[in-house]
């Protein structure tokens, strides 16, 4: 049976995702199915590179649907999981060739789990070395939050960011199975909190105890690294005076007007510019300079 990424990873996980920004990905075939499909006969493409260096500046990619650590969405899709983000920040903070970092941003969001560890690697990253962000094209929920620690954000035209916040699909029996037999699941005496059912009071409010714990997570660690405090972010967020309307995405003057992005700027500029910045020889807008930018740019979409 054919099972798409989304089917596969959302089961009742807690989930920083913007879907309608990442319908596409949600609906990729998961590679297994696809190598059941095809009889076993079909090859995975090769692990891809989790960042390229030119000149003094790393380039990492944050693309896809992020995980905590699906090897098969990596190496087939080269989709980002925060383990491989996580080693990659130390990898470059230790490296001293490594003057400058720049991550790459194209994702909707993803998984709950492992993300706060990847974005405290950022963070230990950021105090080590300059990060910059390009948003090419959205940066939303938690690839939002691996943004937010870099140091300046750059949005090019059209593109999106924000979705700030959490959310879960959860369910519950309310009718006899397809077997005609009724489903029943319990949990032990002092583990109400284990499977919290959305069908009762107690159980909403579990789950929803659970979601504002990790907003509060969220919304702490962007108004740290944007410089403001988390009541102030929380009512830039919002799209009317209720501090609840959070979560919408916005396009680069509304980002900026708001706080969450710094300038918009044309990708292939944004490039020359860091490319310039990560030696220590005379800047220059030579030919071979923009060549060199270019190159970095073509690896960045991996």
């Amino acid at each position: 049976m054919t099972r798409t990424v989304e089917q596969v990873i959302a089961r009742g996980g807690m989930m920083a995702l913007d879907r309608a920004l990442s319908l596409d990905h949600l609906a990729q075939v998961w590679p297994e199915a696809m190598l059941e499909a095809d009889g076993g006969g079909a090859k995975m493409m090769a692990a891809p590179e989790r960042f390229r260096v030119e000149r003094g500046v790393a380039v990492v990619p944050i693309r896809g649907v992020l995980t905590a650590n699906s090897a098969i969405l990596e190496k087939y899709f080269g989709w980002t999981t925060y383990r491989g983000l996580e080693e990659t920040c130390d990898t470059l903070a230790a490296d001293d060739s490594v003057q400058t970092v720049i991550l790459d941003a194209n994702s909707g969001g993803g998984m709950v789990l492992g993300l706060k560890g990847a974005a405290n690697a950022l963070t230990r990253l950021a105090q080590a070395k300059p990060v910059h962000a390009l948003v090419d094209t959205v940066a939303a929920s938690a690839a939002y939050w691996l943004a937010a620690q870099a140091g300046e954000i750059s949005m090019t035209a059209g593109a999106v960011v924000g979705s700030i916040g959490v959310g879960v699909s959860s369910y519950a029996y309310v009718q006899p199975g397809g077997s005609g037999v009724q489903l029943f699941e319990f949990t032990s005496t002092h583990a109400r909190a284990k499977w919290p059912d959305p069908s009762t009071e107690e159980g909403r409010a579990e789950i929803l105890r659970d979601l504002d714990a990790t907003e509060a997570e969220f919304h702490d660690a962007v108004a740290a690294a944007r410089g403001v405090s988390r009541d102030e972010l929380t009512a830039r967020l919002s799209v009317t005076d209720d501090p609840r309307d959070g979560g919408a995405v916005f396009g680069p003057a509304e980002a900026m007007a708001r706080g969450l992005a710094d300038r918009m700027e044309i990708r292939a500029e944004f490039y020359a510019r860091l490319i310039g910045e990560g030696v220590t020889k005379p800047k220059s807008r030579s030919r071979a300079s923009l060549a060199r930018a270019s190159a970095a740019l073509a690896a960045s979409h991996m």
